[in-house]
């Protein structure tokens, strides 16, 4: 887990996401990738294109003086980095450009400004491109490897994205495997705690009966209680504890107080 693709853009959300790839960066050893998306404005009933096309001239410019300041804070700290221009939107250039990417940092969503979307762009992301995703939120300074809680429902997605983050899980000073037991699983938390021991991670676990709260405010009361510094879970998958069509993963990249680990 050594390359770190952070999506830049001039927005509410890009100080977040910067400081969380940077640490991540520093703490993996690893080489940040910058790919700097002008985004594509995509205006209704404006037929001739003329809106649109004024609009891309602005953030062009917008784009241009972001990329100078960047580039200059980029110089004075103390990792690798590269970078790279595209125009297009969001998720896709995203996408194209995680093809050798270990792990990518958006936002979860933006509280502030809710522009871009990136509950939509992580999403789209998370599911298209297959690596994992960190989402934080967009008030973060940093981020913080301590503790470490896996929200686990026992389905493949869970374990995958457990298995790819593996690098970082080592990093952290506790882990704690939390599920919510619903008789889906097809893998237990017992189970996950062998792998990872293997590895020299010594997670405990944490199992609780609970059939009427939902599954995010489960995880949420959970990730406050033990003083979780951030949460890994497997993006929309089928067992109780992550997905109901989808919701669990949307809510908590609505809401979640906490940076995410996402994987699919």
């Amino acid at each position: 887990m050594k390359n770190i693709l952070l999506l830049v853009h001039d927005d509410e959300g890009q100080e977040a996401r910067l400081q969380a790839a940077l640490d991540l960066t520093r703490a993996l050893d690893g080489h940040l990738s910058c790919i700097d998306v002008t985004m594509v404005p995509n205006i209704a009933g404006d037929y001739d294109g003329t809106g649109s096309a004024m609009l891309l001239s602005d953030e062009r410019d917008r784009e241009a003086g972001n990329k100078t300041t960047l580039k200059a804070r980029l110089a004075s700290e103390d990792v690798v980095w590269s970078w790279s221009d595209v125009t297009g939107f969001a998720a896709e250039a995203v996408i194209e450009a995680a093809a050798l990417a270990d792990l990518i940092v958006l936002n979860r969503k933006l509280d502030r400004f809710p522009y871009p979307d990136f509950a939509q762009i992580a999403s789209r992301v998370v599911m298209k491109a297959r690596k994992p995703v960190v989402a934080v939120p967009d008030d973060v300074t940093g981020f913080t490897l301590g503790r470490a809680l896996i929200a686990w429902d026992g389905q493949a997605s869970s374990a995958a994205t457990m298995r790819a983050c593996v690098p970082l899980l080592a990093l952290a000073e506790e882990v704690q495997i939390f599920m919510a037991r619903d008789g889906a699983e097809q893998t237990e938390p017992t189970e996950a705690a062998q792998y990872l021991a293997r590895h020299n991670i010594h997670a405990s676990i944490r199992i609780v009966d609970d059939g009427l709260t939902p599954a995010d405010q489960l995880i949420a009361d959970e990730a406050a209680n033990w003083h979780a510094d951030y949460i890994l879970l497997g993006a929309y998958g089928r067992g109780r504890l992550m997905e109901t069509f989808g919701g669990v993963t949307k809510r908590m990249l609505a809401h979640s107080k906490l940076p995410l680990i996402l994987g699919h």
